[in-house]
Formats: structure tokens, C-alpha cells, sequence
């Protein structure tokens, strides 16, 4: 079923402001725990597939690390919560930047800068045995050959078990689901 995420998966939860540098950017306090906002599964594409930019919106992307869940569940501790974890993939979590300024202002949800179809890019699902230790991943991203972001998710604020512990303790994640751990 992890495998099989893009199609089995019930919802994306999406981590904000996981990693300082990133918070301080956007003029943002660093969390004192997790925060987090859905992105509907329709927002998925694969690999080779074009992101289409609405009109009037100023595009920022974000590569991150994502966490297929395995096996369903609820209060996870977080000592456990490899248990739970099926595998990873490689995403990119688009936002409409302008539009998440308006909303933001508002205080309204984030889901209307984050949610367009084709605004969460995500790569074949990638087995856990081959990511030795997911608080230590080169992430980088390069459009038309120009390098635009380069990090470790070693400078995350909260590591994978911490963040599926604090979803978890909200709302049961389940099998296919994934869990964006922030830029």
C-alpha cells in the first residue's frame, strides 16, 4: 500500500516552518512545536509531469523530504515511529506566495496557496531500507540545470518521529498518507 501512496493515500500533511532558516526568511518566529497544513492528494504529480502555474500567481517551491506511512496510526510515540514509517519519497511543496500572503493576513487556511492541482511534484516511492537515517538527507533542487536549493534535513527543527508523534496525536495518519516534513 506504501507504494502504491499516490493512489491509496488519504490526505498530505505538510509541516511549516521546520527548518530556522526558512522561518527567519520569511520573517517568521522559529516554532516551539510543530505546525502543519492539508494539501489535497489531487495536488500530486509525477515525476516528468508539468506544473502549471495559474495565472497571477508568483510560484516558490520548497523540496522536501516526505514520509509514506506504512501502516496506520494514532498517538504515535515517538520511539516507535519507525514502525510506522513504509518509506519515503522526494517532494516538492509549491506555494502560491502571493496568495498565502493575502490568507495569511486574513488568518485564513493556507489552502488556497498550497492546494492548486499540480502544486506537490513527488518522486517514486522509495523503500525505508534505503534511507538509513532520515534525519540525515541531502535535499536539493535545481530548475533548468540552476541549483536553487541545497539543505540537510539534519537542520530541521523536529525530526521525522517527532513530527509523526505530534500529527498523530491530532489526527490518525494512515496507510499511503504523507507526511512533508517542511522546508
Amino acid at each position: 500500500m506504501a507504494a502504491t501512496f499516490r493512489q491509496t493515500g488519504r490526505k498530505i500533511v505538510a509541516i511549516g516552518r521546520n527548518f530556522a532558516d526558512h522561518a527567519k526568511e520569511l520573517n517568521n518566529t522559529v516554532p516551539k512545536e510543530p505546525f502543519f497544513f492539508l494539501k489535497p492528494t489531487s495536488s500530486y504529480i509525477s515525476s516528468g509531469q508539468a506544473i502549471e502555474i495559474p495565472k497571477g500567481v508568483n510560484a516558490h517551491y520548497e523540496v522536501e523530504l516526505a514520509v509514506v506511512m506504512g501502516k496506520q496510526g494514532r498517538d504515535i510515540d515517538p520511539k516507535h515511529a519507525d514502525e510506522y514509517v513504509g518509506g519515503y519519497a522526494l517532494a516538492i511543496d509549491m506555494t502560491a506566495r502571493n496568495v498565502q500572503d493575502q490568507v495569511k493576513k486574513q488568518g485564513l487556511p493556507w489552502s488556497t496557496a498550497k492546494g492548486f492541482d499540480t502544486f506537490t511534484p513527488i518522486s517514486e516511492f522509495v523503500p525505508k531500507k534505503l534511507i538509513q537515517d532520515p534525519s540525515d538527507v541531502q535535499l536539493w533542487l535545481k530548475i533548468n540545470d540552476q541549483l536553487k536549493q541545497n539543505g540537510n534535513t539534519q537542520d530541521m527543527i523536529f525530526n521525522v518521529s517527532t513530527l509523526l508523534a505530534h500529527v498523530s496525536s491530532i489526527m490518525t495518519l494512515e496507510a499511503g498518507d504523507v507526511v512533508l516534513t517542511g522546508k
